[in-house]
Parts: C-alpha cells; sequence; structure tokens
C-alpha cells in the first residue's frame, strides 16, 4: 500500500469512528449553558431513564438557538425552555398574545410543549446593595439618571430581541460602557468591582449569596418566563413512556426549590447529576440508583479520544486538500492569489461565526465542528506548499530539463520531497491550531477538552478548567513531537541535512 493510500485509509477510518450513529432506541436531551438549564436536563434525563429509557444529556449546548434548531432536526428529542423566550425570542415574528396560541405555535413546527415546572426564572437587572443604597436604585427606571454606571451583560442577552437593546430602549437607558460577556463570568466581575450593574436569571444562587439588589421592573418590560419542557411532537407515537416522564415534571419546582438547586451546584459544588437525582427522589418519590462517577483518568481518556478524533480527521482532510490547492497555486499561472485568497479569507471568520453558519447544514456534534477545523487548517498547509515550491532556485528546474523530466515526474521526484519541510511545518501549525480551536467544538456538542473548560468557568472551578487545558496543551505538545518523528520518515534524508541551521 502507498503511503497516500495508506493515509487516506488512516482519515476514512477516523470519519467513521466519529460519524458512528446512536442507538435508535436512544433518547437525548439537551440544555443550555448555564447551570439551571443543566439541572434540569439531567432532571428530564433521570426522569425517562426511571422509566427504563436509554436517555442521554448533551449538556451546555451553544445558545437558545442551537438548541431549537436541533430539537426540530431531531437531534434532541426534548429540552428545558422557558415560555417568555418563546413569545418574545424563539417566535417573535408571530406577536402570539396567550399561552393557548404559543402552543398551536409549536404544534405548527412538530413541537410539544410540557405544563409549567412550577417557576418563573425572569430576566433582571442586578447591582450590588452598596451601589443601590448609594445611588438610591430600587427601579430600573431609577438606572437613567446613572449613565456612568458600567454594565456587564451575557452575550446572547445583548443580542436578543428581548434583552438588552429592547430593554435599554424602553427605559431610555444610555450608560457610556455596555460589555457583553459569559453570564457567570458576569457574576466575578461585579463580585470583584469590574462592572456595577448585570442582567440576571431571577432563580439564580449568586443574587443572595453576593447581597445583590434586583431592581423593580416598574414598567413591566420582561414577561413570565416559565419554565417548561419542550420536545417534539412525534415523541407520542415514538415513546409514549417518554411523554409520561416529561409530564410528571409539571408544578413540582417552586422558585425557591429551584434557587436551592441551583446553589446546591453553585454553591456547595454538587454535581448537577446528584442534585437532580435527589430532588427526584425526595419530590416525586422516583427509585433511583445512584450513577458511578467516572474516575478522572476515564474522563480524561474519554475526551481525548474525542478530541484527538476531530482534529486527526480535520487535518488530515486539509492536507489531503490543501497539498494539491499549494500545488495548482504554484504551477498554475494567475490562480495562486485566488487560492491563497479563498483559504485566507476562511481563516478570518470568527470560529462561533463558522459554527453557527455549519449547524442548519450539518446540526449540532462533531461534524460542524470537524467542517470548521478543515477550514481554518488549509491556509497555512496551501501557504507552506505554495511557498516552498515557489522557493526552489532556478538550478533546479534547469537540472529537470537537462535530465530530460517532464510534469508530474518533476513534480513527485523533485519538488515536493525538496518542498517537503515547508509542507510538514505547515501541517504541524494546522496541528496545533486545530487543537486549540477544537475546545470549541463543546459549545455545539463536539466533546474533547472544550467541555470541562466551559464547566469549569460556569461553576468557577479551577480544577475543572485545567482538566480540559493542560490534556490540550500537552496534547498540542505531543502532536509536535509525533509529527517530527513523521517528518523524518517523509522529509529526504538530503534535505534534512540542507534545511538543519
Amino acid at each position: 500500500m502507498t503511503r497516500t493510500a495508506f493515509s487516506l485509509t488512516l482519515w476514512i477510518s477516523a470519519l467513521l469512528m466519529i460519524a458512528v450513529p446512536v442507538s435508535a432506541d436512544e433518547l437525548p436531551v439537551g440544555s443550555k449553558k448555564f447551570t439551571e438549564s443543566v439541572i434540569l436536563g439531567e432532571v428530564l434525563r433521570l426522569s425517562m431513564t426511571e422509566q427504563g429509557l436509554e436517555a442521554s444529556h448533551r449538556e451546555e449546548l451553544g445558545g437558545t438557538r442551537v438548541l431549537y434548531e436541533a430539537l426540530r432536526g431531531g437531534e434532541l428529542v426534548a429540552y428545558p425552555e422557558y415560555t417568555g423566550t418563546l413569545l418574545r425570542e424563539l417566535l417573535a415574528s408571530e406577536q402570539l398574545g396567550s399561552i393557548e396560541e404559543l402552543r398551536a405555535a409549536l404544534a405548527e413546527r412538530g413541537l410539544r410543549m410540557s405544563g409549567p415546572l412550577g417557576f418563573n426564572n425572569t430576566y433582571g437587572i442586578g447591582v450590588p446593595r452598596a451601589i443601590a443604597e448609594e445611588r438610591g436604585l430600587g427601579t430600573m427606571s431609577d438606572l437613567r439618571a446613572h449613565p456612568d454606571l458600567v454594565f456587564g451583560v451575557g452575550n446572547e442577552f445583548l443580542g436578543r430581541a428581548d434583552g438588552w437593546p429592547s430593554l435599554a430602549s424602553a427605559y431610555r437607558l444610555a450608560p457610556i460602557t455596555v460589555t457583553g460577556l459569559d453570564h457567570d463570568l458576569a457574576y466575578k466581575a461585579i463580585a470583584s468591582g469590574q462592572i456595577d450593574a448585570m442582567d440576571v436569571y431571577t432563580t439564580d444562587a449568586e443574587i443572595a449569596a453576593l447581597d445583590l439588589v434586583v431592581l423593580d421592573d416598574d414598567l413591566g418590560f420582561f414577561p413570565r418566563y416559565d419554565a417548561v419542557i419542550l420536545y417534539r411532537a412525534d415523541l407520542e407515537t415514538r415513546s409514549p413512556a417518554a411523554v409520561a416522564a416529561i409530564l410528571r415534571l409539571a408544578g413540582t419546582i417552586d422558585e425557591t426549590t429551584m434557587q436551592a438547586l441551583n446553589g446546591d451546584v453553585k454553591l456547595r459544588g454538587l454535581s448537577e447529576t446528584e442534585v437532580a437525582l435527589g430532588f427526584l427522589q425526595r419530590e416525586l418519590g422516583l427509585v433511583l440508583e445512584g450513577e458511578a462517577e467516572t474516575r478522572l483518568a476515564g474522563r480524561v481518556l474519554g475526551r481525548t479520544i474525542e478530541h484527538v478524533q476531530m482534529v486527526l480527521v480535520a487535518v488530515g482532510a486539509a492536507v489531503l486538500v490543501g497539498v494539491p490547492l499549494g500545488v495548482i497555486a504554484y504551477r498554475v499561472p494567475g490562480t495562486g492569489w485566488a487560492v491563497l485568497g479563498v483559504v485566507g479569507v476562511m481563516q478570518t471568520i470568527p470560529a462561533l461565526a463558522l459554527l453557527a453558519l455549519l449547524i442548519p447544514l450539518l446540526g449540532i456534534g462533531a461534524a460542524p465542528a470537524v467542517v470548521a477545523l478543515f477550514l481554518y487548517a488549509l491556509l497555512p498547509i496551501v501557504r507552506n506548499t505554495q511557498s516552498g515550491l515557489a522557493a526552489l532556485p532556478t538550478s533546479i528546474h534547469e537540472s529537470c530539463t537537462v535530465l530530460n523530466l517532464r510534469g508530474s515526474t518533476i513534480l513527485l521526484k523533485v519538488e515536493l520531497p525538496l518542498a517537503s519541510p515547508a509542507i510538514v511545518a505547515g501541517v504541524k501549525t494546522a496541528a496545533v491550531i486545530s487543537i486549540g480551536f477544537a475546545t470549541l467544538g463543546a459549545l455545539i456538542g463536539a466533546g474533547g477538552y472544550g467541555q470541562p473548560i466551559l464547566k469549569g468557568i460556569r461553576l468557577d472551578d479551577t480544577a475543572l478548567i485545567l482538566e480540559g487545558a493542560v490534556p490540550a496543551a500537552g496534547l498540542a505538545l505531543l502532536t509536535q513531537a509525533v509529527l517530527g518523528v513523521l517528518e523524518r520518515a517523509v522529509v529526504p534524508r538530503g534535505v534534512r541535512a540542507q534545511s538543519r541551521p
């Protein structure tokens, strides 16, 4: 088997490992990237598991739209949502006026909504008590007289139809500084005095822990955000037991209980699974066995396999595509600027934006992450291939002419071997970049080292952040070393000797 054929087989095998379909009986539920949603996702999963169903939880997916589209596309069967978000964000263009109209609009889209779980988690603006007392802040309207206050609001809230732009317009707020940041990081920022006000979820445990004052929504801007479970209509025929597991959660969690569950995770350090399990056993009387926690080594191994698979497929495909593109850019007159321009533009697209663009086409999970990594890996490989070939001295081509060598023989036997140090350097760069970018794949359910990093940020847990960051750094170093060994097999000995400083 030739080296090229072997490489192609390797990449295809890795792709097949990623693309293994889930069991037809598996019922994947989802949750958003904040603690309450993850807890409710676990409550939902365990409620299904108690019915003897094979349920899984794809936790901490990106934003509201990611989950909603994944549900409509059939990649999820259910996830926790809020009526206010449905009315004012997801279906805002419908201008729905009642819950009955909301249910009808969802039915048209093949979706169902459970009854309210029992609590309203609306938005609010929170400020430290010391600032509220000093500035005389009791309502949101009071903020109008204090434009010097520094606001920090969640990234999603910053652009939502029911978020900051509409709120600022309704209350005629024009603060000097409004910064978008992760919701959980905003609490760290307000605790350290870096911001003066932030958007809060009214069931957040940090409100009491940090002694924040939630200003009165005196204009009634925010609607009720009653927690519900959104699920696919076809689940009623596919798994009636799953629907029963969903519907029995209605009316079981009041605001005090939800605040306590959030506090158990954020303040006491319990896992979402422990908290959800305790709630179901205590409040619903369900008989559930505790799940053994995976040891650190097992978690790291699992994340490593997910991460390596994504990077291996993406970079492998980039090599198979990028090297020929680099050859075309070098050999075909007038194409160099176009080829390098196109792959260069790919590199400038922000990673989160690219993932968002790919989700409607490929859904959530590893597939869009791999495609994004592939596109990012192209530039260093194409550029190094083209520049490595272009840098060959004229005397090389003159020698080929004297030896009567032609076309592909020159390319395969002379040019590519001599340019191989530059090509391998491009592959190294692409691989290391991909290892870093792959951590963002956790936002769309791709797993990998990004999962513990995101969870660690959310829970302010340095150990969890390091659980993802340290292996990622180690994998980058290991990749450099492995590619260094492979370089000796790819680059001819004479060329290696000449390339040494």
